[in-house]
């Protein structure tokens, strides 16, 4: 891996200006290396993050990927990443008017990184050097505690798809520092001895060269040592401190950050070194929730810029075929299927056509004649002002929700497809099921990201116990991972852990509905010295 020559970097920059000029905002700074195929195989399990920690399964999907890639061959053409400054990776063999397309495809999306609110909590650092930083940390607690740092990080994984990320991105920073608690460390020296109970400049020295020296001959009991002084001295303390803290506790709807501030098998000195790891896996996911709910918003917003860009720059010339091969490939629509690419660019065509037209409004909405609506044109022309609108405050969810129509899917065909088993010829025959907007965009709906809904129920979670309640919301759990989640889970608790979901219990098939009629049933699963037990709820 290096970075790509000064010649292919002109390039870059020349497609910056252009971009710029088209409306694109994003930094100055960025980053482009060449990489092998092979090199791309082994970041993909990284999430294209090459500081990201180690972990034994990114291994297991390298080998995977490597033996996938011996059977069939594939060439990609692009990564980026959304740090500071932007990291992009490319093929080591792309021809230089690929290049530009490429380039105009990556600045598409590091203009969305940077300028779409759902990233907003990702501009405030570098997770790239925050990511290096944390594999420091997991290397030195290998070294200390061994395979048992493994253990924590799939158990912590196990639950990092629920994390409250929406909860997350509501408060800005300036907010979370106001409301965040402070150590017990950080109140003794900020507040207990300098408002509480007042120190000379002598005594606060004297007790902060003590801390320095019980942690460095106790790493990891040298605290309590110093604060068990600390408590003989001031019989107070405690009592002021749990006071003080009373004041910034909210109703958590994390379970991983419940799980971390309410563990007692987590608050013991020597359990301590697990919240690091676990904040390591929740910071992690928190960090790549908003690409996870961006895809195809992101994909068709940088596929847009590209085609857009590409044609109208002089370098096209003489590649227009082999522009169209590629682009192609890359966003055409399947029949049966989703390509985030394709529907994305559509989508953003779609709106900038009829936003040109006037007919994003509540007047066009209202018309139901046919005729009418195909004649309605007050050209407005506010169709790309309108794009950047969208790329600014949508995510996935928001932009199908809002935008995909009966007109969308009447311009461009979209159908839903479904299949039947030919029992005759014993093979899958597939057919429209629907034309409807509503049902394509239920099938749209049924294809995001959608981690299920667990809460802690603090009324239940009693005599060391956790109980845990999944808002049900049509889809069941996967029970393929009930037993082992709740295991860990168990682990990192420290008691048995209970969690009240529903199951299908009967699949009735009528002549006349075209959907089985399901019934659900709640049920209760239970934890208990790492052994599983199910009953009706």
């Amino acid at each position: 891996m290096e970075l790509i020559t000064q010649h292919v970097k002109k390039i870059m920059e020349g497609c910056k200006e252009r971009a710029r000029e088209a409306g694109l905002t994003f930094d100055d700074e960025s980053l482009e290396y060449v990489v092998s195929n092979r090199d791309l195989l082994e970041l993909s399990p990284k999430a294209m993050i090459p500081t990201l920690y180690d972990y034994w399964v990114h291994d297991v999907e390298v080998l995977r990927e490597k033996g996938k890639y011996e059977l069939y061959p594939h060439n990609p053409y692009e990564t980026v990443i959304n740090t500071r400054p932007a990291v992009s990776f490319y093929n080591d063999n792309n021809p230089d008017w690929l290049n530009v397309m490429i380039f105009y495809h990556v600045l598409g999306h590091i203009d969305f990184f940077q300028n779409n609110l759902f990233f907003s909590r990702t501009w405030e650092y570098d997770f790239n050097g925050q990511a290096l930083a944390d594999k420091r940390l997991i290397s030195r607690l290998r070294t200390v505690h061994g395979r048992w740092v493994d253990y924590i990080i799939e158990f912590a994984r196990s639950l990092d798809n629920l994390v409250d990320f929406y909860g997350h991105i509501g408060q800005d920073e300036s907010e979370l520092q106001r409301n965040r608690p402070k150590s017990r460390f950080d109140y003794y020296f900020d507040v207990f001895l300098q408002t509480v109970k007042p120190a000379r400049t002598p005594d606060f020295i004297a007790e902060v060269e003590r801390y320095n020296r019980c942690i460095e001959s106790n790493p990891d009991k040298g605290e309590s040592e110093f604060f068990a002084v600390v408590n003989g001295r001031h019989s107070e303390f405690e009592s002021v401190f749990e006071k003080y803290q009373k004041q910034f506790r909210k109703p958590c709807i994390d379970l991983m950050q419940y799980v971390m501030e309410h563990s007692t098998f987590l608050q013991k000195d020597e359990n301590k070194w697990m919240l690091q790891v676990m904040e390591v896996v929740r910071n992690t996911s928190l960090f790549f929730q908003p690409q996870i709910r961006t895809k195809i918003l992101n994909e068709g917003w940088a596929s847009y810029w590209h085609e857009t860009l590409f044609l109208q720059d002089d370098r096209i010339e003489g590649h227009e075929v082999e522009f169209a091969r590629v682009h192609a490939a890359v966003t055409s629509m399947p029949r049966v299927g989703l390509n985030p690419y394709a529907l994305g660019l559509r989508l953003f065509q779609h709106v900038e056509s009829q936003a040109d037209k006037g007919r994003v409004s509540f007047d066009f909405d209202r018309l139901k004649d046919r005729t009418a609506r195909e004649k309605f044109d007050r050209a407005t022309g506010e169709g790309r002002s309108l794009l950047f609108h969208m790329r600014e405050t949508l995510n996935d969810f928001l932009f199908i929700n809002r935008y995909v129509d009966q007109d969308f899917v009447d311009d461009y065909n979209l159908f839903v497809a479904d299949r039947k088993l030919d029992q005759e010829r014993m093979v899958y025959q597939y057919y429209v099921r629907s034309r409807k907007a509503e049902d394509y965009k239920r099938m749209l709906f049924d294809s995001l990201y959608h981690p299920p809904r667990v809460s802690v129920d603090p009324e239940k979670s009693k005599n060391g116990e956790l109980y845990l309640k999944h808002h049900f919301e049509g889809k069941p759990l996967v029970k393929d991972f009930v037993e082992n989640t709740l295991i860990g889970l168990e682990y990192l608790w420290g008691g048995p852990v209970h969690l009240e979901t529903s199951e299908v219990t009967s699949v009735v098939q009528t002549a006349f509905a075209e959907v089985p009629i399901v019934e659900w049933q709640r049920c209760l699963y239970t934890v208990k010295e790492r052994k599983l037990n199910r009953k009706a709820a």
